[in-house]
């Protein structure tokens, strides 16, 4: 299939678990357009509804659990649970390891902690980390293809061993980004979450050995669906309710209340605002990974949002993403390297391997660049 883009933003046809309709629309489009359609106070008694059914018998107790990081989000949508649907979540924060974490995301955890919330942390050993992070690097090029699995699975594991049944997740892959995998009858049902790509069922069964056993390895693995049905564990998507919610509106909404965000220019990071992966500095190299992969990264996300909500033309997107995507600073590079011992040389043997050759080529330099055009 040949590369093309949305005929709405600029979302490629290369997303994984995505489809363009017969109209060249991709599936994060078609949702945008039916929410002119959608009465949002309707939805909100719906959601109301959820927190009534779904909250413990007993007063006093947790109502709800929430996964949060020191990101963009999950300010915004703790303070949502709070003050607007009254209830009292407990947040769970996956830590990466010391080598990892930023202070800015130490500093904006502990601010939604200063908020009034009460919050576990879920710290998997950087003993099982580092060597996992490496195989999932090694292997695929994406060293978050490890993380992925504690970071979701931290949140259903706590709800089960507190017997808290509702549980908030924030957007919705299916709807909101396109990973169809994920969907379910209902657009605020989250418990297929298992299947977006990143997860692929939510068993790392290729992550052991090399001395990692299952005992180690225990955060990583999601519950399975019979166990979250016998606790009765439901999870709900908030971004389903919001009629704002964006990479963006979250980013300020979550500043103005006192989070901090980068100062780091796109040009090293690819973020054109300063809001995503504020808790470590790793994701923006995976998205320029990706980018090479799949011939998107994090501007073009950016872009495609504000297309949608009507903020951007499609022509001013491309003008970003052109810019702007897939672009990292060797300093995140080398601090990886140095983190999962191996050389820079190595990283991009390792990358060239999974580098789209449809969409790049080396040049006289041997830095790839794109052979597709950015626009229509």
């Amino acid at each position: 299939m040949p590369f093309t883009y949305c005929k709405k933003c600029v979302e490629p046809n290369t997303r994984p678990n995505s489809f363009f309709n017969e109209d060249g629309v991709c599936p994060a489009c078609l949702y945008a357009e039916s929410l002119a359609q959608v009465d949002w106070d309707e939805r909100m008694e719906v959601l109301k509804k959820l927190s009534r059914d779904l909250k413990p018998p007993v007063e006093g107790e947790y109502d709800c659990i929430m996964g949060v990081s020191g990101g963009k989000d999950s300010l915004r949508q703790a303070l949502f649970v709070k003050h607007t649907l009254g209830l009292r979540p407990l947040l769970v924060c996956l830590g990466y390891p010391p080598e990892q974490v930023t202070q800015r995301g130490v500093d904006n955890v502990s601010l939604m902690i200063e908020h009034g919330f009460d919050c576990i942390l879920i710290q998997p050993s950087p003993a099982t980390w580092k060597p996992l992070v490496r195989k999932a690097f090694l292997q695929h090029a994406n060293w978050c293809k490890s993380t992925e699995y504690p970071l979701f699975a931290s949140v259903p594991r706590v709800a089960i061993a507190y017997q808290i049944q509702l549980v908030f997740w924030g957007e919705n892959p299916g709807l909101q980004i396109g990973d169809t995998k994920t969907l379910r009858e209902e657009g605020w049902d989250g418990n297929a979450l298992r299947n977006m790509n990143t997860l692929q069922g939510g068993s790392p069964d290729w992550l052991m050995g090399g001395g990692i056993t299952q005992q180690q390895a225990l955060q990583y693995f999601y519950p399975p669906a019979k166990e979250m049905e016998r606790a009765g564990i439901q999870i709900v998507y908030l971004g389903y309710f919001w009629k704002d919610w964006s990479m963006l509106d979250n980013g300020l909404y979550s500043v103005v209340n006192g989070l901090t965000s980068r100062v780091e220019a796109p040009e090293d990071t690819g973020d054109i605002y300063g809001v995503s992966s504020l808790d470590e500095d790793w994701v923006g190299m995976n998205q320029m990974i990706k980018y090479l992969k799949f011939g998107f990264g994090r501007a073009n996300e950016y872009v495609s949002q504000e297309i949608r909500k009507g903020n951007m033309t499609r022509e001013e997107g491309f003008k970003i993403v052109e810019q702007y995507d897939g672009n990292c600073s060797d300093e995140y590079i080398e601090s990886f390297c140095e983190f999962i011992d191996i050389s820079k040389e190595q990283f991009w043997e390792t990358v060239d391997q999974f580098v789209n050759k449809d969409l790049f080529k080396k040049d006289e330099s041997g830095k790839w660049v794109r052979t597709f055009k950015v626009g229509d």
